[in-house]
């Protein structure tokens, strides 16, 4: 019989490989022949996993982890017509139907039909429908004809895995909080966070054309890491504030357009750096975006979060200054990325040489085993983007 591992949260701060059960094509007591089994190629590390296995949500023990996944077609239900076996994919953490409204006008990421708790689901996430994680061995998809992005040429394709591999997520939600913030060719960009998701916004700010692209962020290495690919970085630790750094940088204290790529966890700036403020982010959106501006928030916000600070933030409630970005007349853009809406021309990207998003982000790759240090090294801060090689198929 066949077998399979997955990285399990356990706690909060701990997660571990474990003995999982082998992908069935069914869902629940029904045959899922529209499915796929994957042998995954490669699953990565997500920052919003990271909210999970710190205890910010209300994520189950035992949930088995990974929404951001890559792997080659090992077997096929009767009516999946388009993926062949031994097709190298690349899946978007949206599960969709490809039937109801939201799909069929591509918003794939509130699908109304794979999760009866609420619209959009996702693999291996809380509140996300209960579908099993994709970091492990091996990994069923349904819809398999809508759902999976095949990429051409497998053997070529191998050879920029490291890149393809952010396809299923932070890549396309990168591009998607610049492209919903308006970004576009010579505007000026800050971007909160110098995450990956952080550091994929701002290489997808070039592609877009930005003229300049500020990164702000309290890590140094994680600044120095959007520096290592030419945007400038402001140091949210220092007294200055974050319109001053802007001036000291573009002449004036602001830009035309802002991406949130941080979210509920957000920490104060300056004097109040470390203390978590989770509106922080969003308000200072606000006082630097240009009037008439944009702010893309591909950052998690979550409606249950056990472990803030006040009853109201437990439940998502926080202090924005909405009146301000009201009287600028700015336009906000939330919610989880439609991944289908991007993924095929940044593939198309990537394998044409117009984006280097692996360097970008600095991408390290690392052995399933080494899946719960990789977890420890993230929450640390590590200015790396950690991708897991379950096969050891990734040279």
């Amino acid at each position: 019989m066949s077998t399979n591992r997955g990285i399990a949260y356990i706690k909060p701060g701990v997660v571990e490989v474990q003995d999982i059960g082998y992908p069935k094509l069914a869902l629940g007591d029904r045959k899922c022949n529209h499915g796929v089994i994957l042998k995954v190629v490669s699953t990565n590390i997500c920052g919003s996993d990271q909210h999970m296995v710190r205890g910010r949500t209300t994520a189950p023990e035992g949930l088995i982890l990974g929404h951001e996944i890559t792997g080659i077609v090992i077997e096929k239900g009767s009516d999946v017509e388009f993926m062949n076996i031994g097709d190298l994919v690349s899946v978007p953490f949206n599960i969709a139907c490809g039937r109801c409204r939201n799909c069929k006008e591509q918003q794939t990421g509130i699908c109304e039909n794979v999760n009866e708790a609420r619209p959009g689901a996702a693999y291996g996430y809380v509140d996300m429908g209960g579908w099993i994680g994709g970091q492990s061995e091996y990994v069923m998809v349904p819809y398999a004809d809508f759902n999976l992005l095949k990429i051409p040429n497998k053997d070529q394709a191998m050879e920029k895995i490291r890149d393809l591999t952010l396809l299923s997520d932070i890549l396309p939600t990168g591009y998607h909080g610049a492209v919903t913030a308006g970004v576009k060719p010579g505007a000026i960009v800050y971007v909160a966070g110098a995450g990956p998701v952080g550091l994929a916004c701002a290489a997808s700010c070039h592609l877009l054309g930005a003229a300049v692209v500020i990164v702000g962020d309290m890590i140094p290495e994680r600044l120095a890491q959007a520096r290592s690919f030419g945007c400038e970085t402001v140091d949210l630790r220092k007294d200055a504030t974050l319109a001053e750094q802007i001036e000291e940088i573009v002449g004036v204290p602001e830009v035309d357009c802002t991406v949130d790529c941080v979210g509920f966890e957000a920490r104060g700036h300056g004097a109040s750096a470390g203390v978590e403020q989770p509106a922080t982010v969003l308000n200072a959106a606000m006082e630097v975006t240009r009037a008439g501006g944009g702010i893309g928030i591909p950052g998690l916000y979550v409606t249950g979060d056990p472990g803030a600070k006040t009853e109201a933030a437990k439940i998502g409630n926080l202090s924005i200054r909405i009146g301000l970005g009201w009287a600028k007349s700015h336009h906000f853009h939330t919610g989880q990325c439609p991944v289908m809406h991007y993924n095929r021309n940044l593939m198309q990207a990537i394998l044409h040489n117009k984006i280097k998003i692996a360097d970008a982000v600095n991408v390290q790759v690392i052995s399933l085993d080494d899946g719960p240090k990789g977890y420890a090294d993230f929450d640390k801060g590590a200015a790396k983007k950690f991708v897991i090689d379950p096969h050891g198929m990734i040279h």
